[in-house]
């Protein structure tokens, strides 16, 4: 199986348990009712991001559905949770990219997002040996990257909440969404 299609969804979800926490997660992401597993960072070439909306409709309730996802929780009341999930394309029909996942405490959704568009826009740069200074700011190199002529786009998604005031287990979750049609 190669994919030739992939969504961002991310979603949030409280409960007293952290595992009915993470379902609920998935439900607002749309995506509890696939059998999910869980893959690693590679786009393959010609595979078109479609819309959340678009995507969700072509899933079928116990389809095996391969997911790169970010995920974190906490029962910890006020807690700043958040999880992030980052792309970056290189120009060209015949190059794959590359997709990171970050999580963490205390960071807002633009930190994330941008942590995470970072990481995977780092490992497309060294991949296509483009030359770059870890020092410099995302910003910067994100400019430096989409001058090369090499990089199509990058983007991120990225879902933050506060632990509930009442201890109960909050979980985020952003998703990248693999479908072959």
């Amino acid at each position: 199986m190669v994919p030739n299609k992939i969504f961002f969804t991310k979603g949030v979800g409280k409960h007293k348990h952290q595992l009915q926490s993470f379902e609920l997660a998935l439900r607002s992401a749309g995506i509890e009712k696939c059998n999910i597993v869980r893959v690693s960072s590679i786009v393959p070439p010609n595979c078109k991001i479609i819309p959340r909306e678009r995507g969700i409709k072509l899933l079928k309730p116990g389809q095996i559905t391969y997911c790169v996802i970010s995920q974190n929780s906490t029962n910890e009341p006020n807690r700043l949770v958040g999880a992030a999930i980052g792309i970056a394309i290189p120009r060209g029909n015949n190059s794959y990219g590359y997709i990171s996942e970050h999580h963490s405490f205390g960071e807002t959704n633009k930190k994330l997002g941008d942590y995470a568009e970072d990481l995977a826009a780092t490992m497309l740069a060294t991949t296509l040996g483009l030359e770059f200074d870890p020092d410099k700011a995302w910003d910067e190199r994100k400019q430096e990257y989409k001058m090369s002529g090499r990089f199509v786009r990058t983007q991120s998604i990225a879902q933050t909440a506060k632990g509930d005031k009442n201890g109960l287990w909050t979980t985020v979750i952003a998703a990248a969404v693999f479908l072959e049609e």
